[in-house]
């Protein structure tokens, strides 16, 4: 390997030593940068030797500096798996010896070992990642975020179009994988949309939400720990690259999960995250998505072709048409189609927010619609987490009205950054369903709405079964719903009396048939 500086192998064989960890077996992984030692309940970590155009780990000093750097940087997000940073020793009589009394030869990692089985791609993989993790994943990274250290904006945005250039003198040194016009035309679109979108990034700077992130943030670097998922391995080799707008760190995980065609995935990280950071300012950065999936999609292609060039067989054509795969999404993810407002109404019990969690990741621009729900922007509006009960004061109509024009405000912010909605609330008033189709034609986009109508028995039933909901409805306010008077009712009235999945069969139906329906991803 032409990028090794030095031999590192009596180390490496040394920690393949089982007696080195108490006789347990020892299974070592290695990766362009690091080597790493799996065994009993440990996991070491070494810096490979090397020295890249992007890192440089050619002398011992800068490896003990990386495994330093590597426990703050993860710090926010796996705190739990790094423990510490230790030396490899030789000893007076010739031995090495982990943390030993004598001169450090090497440094290493010490990590708690999980099942590498569990990560996220291997889960995804094997069509076992169920849908409930994407929505702890969403919180684990937005938390994380809110530990993560602001960090000078100037600097990355102007790397931006530095990386673009990178991108595309890459892509030109395999032209029988990425062609001369593709690649020219990729090139102009990013240059577009990022040109487009400085302005908002340096206000996202000022606001202090470009942070030292993960950098890295894809399935691959996910692990289920006790049923959590747990990021890991962040990029510590360069602050630069682990920097960025917090929703350019989610957007290697949004475009992951795109790319592996999990949509529902996708978007439910995406208002998962929206919903426990609560910051109104991250739906105007949704104008900023399209570009940050694009760029976390290029620079995938532009890897995946350069590890091609080091295997053999029907690996590499394999590994040639991952990278085109890539490339496809990212020009595909600068063309998106245009935003698209959703109403779903109903009484409680009709199945409103299973409907509208079913139809985002199919509309609109990837990874799908901001879901906006009024039981939810109630409770947030009152400062009370979603599964918090409320009582009689906060379904006052003066409260109501001011839920109906927060949903509002939202979801035309939502459509000025180019992204859909879908707003789910009972809209049981005619000048509500107004106001919300007002939104929609102020932003000038395409827009349908549902009213979805169950018999009460089968309502009743539903509003009982619910556990941990954000709505407070219960039998007594699912009767009292009867006595509604609807008004003029304009909307499509969706019969929601089956399976949630008849209904968004119903649903998905009408949007068809639709001439403003969304446009097909």
């Amino acid at each position: 390997m032409d990028h090794i500086v030095e031999s590192q192998d009596e180390v490496l064989g040394f920690l393949a030593d089982p007696q080195v960890h108490g006789g347990h077996a020892v299974r070592r992984i290695d990766t362009h940068a690091a080597a790493v030692f799996l065994a009993g309940r440990r996991a070491w970590k070494i810096k490979r030797a090397v020295r890249f155009p992007f890192l440089d780990y050619s002398s011992l000093e800068r490896r003990k500096a990386a495994c330093h750097a590597e426990l703050e940087v993860n710090r926010p997000f796996a705190a739990g798996l790094y423990r510490r940073a230790v030396p490899i020793t030789r000893e007076a009589d010739g031995r090495l010896a982990v943390a030993g009394a004598g001169e450090p030869v090497e440094w290493a990692v010490e990590m708690v070992r999980f099942d590498e089985n569990l990560t996220l791609d291997r889960l995804a993989d094997r069509a076992r990642l169920p849908l409930v993790v994407a929505d702890r994943l969403a919180r684990a990274v937005a938390a994380a975020h809110g530990r993560a250290p602001v960090v000078e904006a100037g600097a990355w945005i102007s790397a931006l179009s530095r990386f673009v250039a990178q991108n595309r003198a890459e892509f030109a040194e395999t032209p029988e994988l990425f062609s001369t016009a593709e690649v020219a035309d990729l090139d102009e679109a990013s240059r577009a949309a990022l040109e487009r979108i400085v302005p908002l990034l340096a206000a996202r700077g000022r606001l202090g939400l470009i942070r030292r992130g993960h950098g890295d943030l894809h399935l691959g670097n996910i692990a289920l720990i006790e049923g959590e998922p747990v990021p890991f391995d962040a990029i510590e080799f360069d602050p630069l690259i682990a920097a960025g707008d917090l929703l350019y760190d989610l957007a290697f995980l949004l475009m992951d999960l795109v790319e592996r065609r999990l949509p529902a995935h996708a978007n439910a990280v995406l208002n998962g995250y929206l919903a426990e950071t609560r910051r109104a300012e991250d739906l105007d950065a949704l104008a900023a998505l399209p570009f940050f999936m694009s760029l976390r999609a290029a620079i995938r292609a532009k890897v995946t072709a350069a590890r091609r060039e080091v295997v053999r067989g029907p690996a590499r054509d394999e590994t040639g048409k991952q990278a085109r795969t890539y490339f496809r999404l990212a020009r595909d993810l600068l063309n998106p189609p245009p935003p698209m407002l959703i109403a779903v109404g109903g009484l409680s019990g009709t199945g409103k927010s299973a409907l509208a969690r079913a139809l985002a990741p199919h509309i609109g621009a990837a990874p799908g619609a901001i879901v906006l729900r009024s039981d939810s922007e109630r409770k947030a509006m009152l400062g009370k987490t979603e599964t918090e009960h409320l009582g009689p004061q906060a379904y006052t109509s003066e409260v109501t009205a001011r839920v109906y024009e927060a949903l509002r405000a939202k979801a035309e912010r939502i459509l000025r950054a180019g992204h859909a909605a879908v707003v789910d609330a009972v809209f049981a008033q005619a000048d509500e369903r107004a106001k919300i189709e007002t939104v929609a034609r102020g932003v000038g986009c395409g827009h349908r709405a549902f009213f979805l109508k169950a018999d009460l028995r089968t309502r009743l039933a539903r509003v009982e079964a619910r556990t941990r909901d954000a709505s407070d409805a219960d039998a007594v306010i699912a009767r009292q719903q009867e006595a509604y008077d609807l008004g003029p009712l304009s909307w499509a009235v969706v019969d929601a009396s089956g399976t949630p999945e008849e209904t968004l069969a119903r649903a998905r139906e009408l949007l068809t048939r639709s001439p403003a329906g969304p446009r097909a991803r």
